[in-house]
């Protein structure tokens, strides 16, 4: 029986939170809008080897020869807030105070965006420094300066490549063993923290279920039902976790794009604005590291990372609880692909829904394959 906690259409609007379709566009900004500052950071890498900018959901990101620089957009949802400028301050510096945990020599620190008098962008009033008393200019936004990262190196690109070794992933195994281990252990009640997990599988239930979609809703439905059936049987496993302190500060985006195979590894862009999101069991964020290595046909990445963490802090997971976190982490993964056609203008929208397909075929087989072990 599934355990919709709430209707379809309320949970809906905690990812879609206007009426009917598309997510909340960003919101102008009183002093500039954000085309002109984009316009402006894109000439600044324009001219220099390997320029580029991305967008992604959330910021605009300028690629440099040597640096990026990273926009946040002004927009708001349910689970986070950048419509005004000190917002975006607070998180610029959040995300600098929490990447530094795993990435210490990347995250070089805050830049201004600046605006003269006579109505000029600039990068800290253009000036080098004046002392710490401030830049020259008002001051239009906030961006994170980071030391550009050798794509060549990251986890995704080398099991693309077929390059990812072992010895490699034991590295990474043992950086992330050492963070967990020295991580924040919060109080949290397991009564909090499985209400947390109910309401994120509805909110994956009214977003699969939406007819809006090209899925095979039977299949689907079947899932969302054995994932449901699978968290109430663990949640006493998931409660005496939580009493036992388990739970952690983490990552909370645990991604290979994220992951850069140097010596010692390093991991970014951590999930910096929501800090309930960041709060989990480390092998339910190993967990997501494996499905995005699943989806990669790296399976074989995930176990080994887990022998690595078992290693330095035990508390080693039932086989059905580590089946349960997988495939609930690939249905809130289906979820967050489908939502993109959600906005009013999506990107790249023909890749998202075989994307998702593709997470719920991954989790169709860690949970209901003949070979998946019982999470019941």
């Amino acid at each position: 029986m599934a355990i919709v906690t709430q209707s379809p259409g309320k949970a809906l609007t905690e990812i879609n939170p206007r009426p009917g379709r598309g997510l909340p566009a960003p919101r102008p900004d009183p002093a500039v809008p954000l085309a002109e500052k984009v316009a402006f950071l894109r000439g600044m890498v324009a001219g220099e080897p390997d320029g580029e900018v991305r967008e992604t959901h959330m910021s605009w990101v300028f690629l440099g020869a040597g640096r990026v620089l990273k926009l946040k957009k002004p927009v708001r949802y349910p689970y986070l807030d950048f419509s005004t400028l000190a917002a975006r301050e607070e998180s610029c510096r959040a995300e600098l105070r929490l990447n530094r945990r795993l990435a210490p020599d990347v995250y070089l620190g805050l830049r201004t965006l600046t605006r003269s008098a006579d109505g000029q962008l600039a990068i800290d009033g253009g000036l080098a420094g004046d002392g710490g008393t401030g830049p020259a200019g008002e001051i239009v936004d906030w961006l994170v300066e980071m030391r550009r990262l050798p794509e060549s190196e990251m986890l995704e690109a080398a099991i693309v490549e077929g390059r990812i070794t072992k010895a490699q992933i034991e590295a990474v195994g043992r950086r992330l063993a050492d963070f967990y281990a020295g991580a924040e252990r919060p109080r949290l009640s397991a009564r909090v923290h499985l209400a947390e997990l109910r309401r994120q599988q509805a909110v994956n239930r009214a977003i699969l279920t939406a007819r809006d979609f090209m899925l095979d809703h039977g299949r689907d439905e079947r899932l969302l039902d054995a994932v449901e059936a699978a968290l109430e049987a663990q949640s006493g496993t998931i409660a005496a976790r939580v009493e036992a302190g388990m739970i952690l500060e983490g990552h909370g985006d645990l991604r290979p794009e994220h992951i850069c195979l140097t010596d010692p590894p390093v991991i970014i862009d951590c999930l910096e604005f929501n800090r309930s999101l960041r709060l989990v069991d480390p092998y339910d964020e190993l967990a997501f590291l494996e499905l995005e290595c699943r989806r990669l046909d790296a399976g074989w990445i995930g176990p080994l990372l887990v022998e690595a963490v078992v290693a330095r802090i035990g508390g080693r997971p039932p086989a059905g609880l580590t089946a349960f976190y997988l495939a609930f982490r690939a249905l809130v993964r289906a979820r967050l692909t489908l939502v993109h056609l959600l906005e009013p203008e999506p990107r790249e929208p023909a890749k998202w829904q075989p994307l998702a397909r593709r997470y719920l075929d991954i989790a169709e087989a860690a949970l209901l394959s003949p070979a998946a072990p019982s999470a019941r």
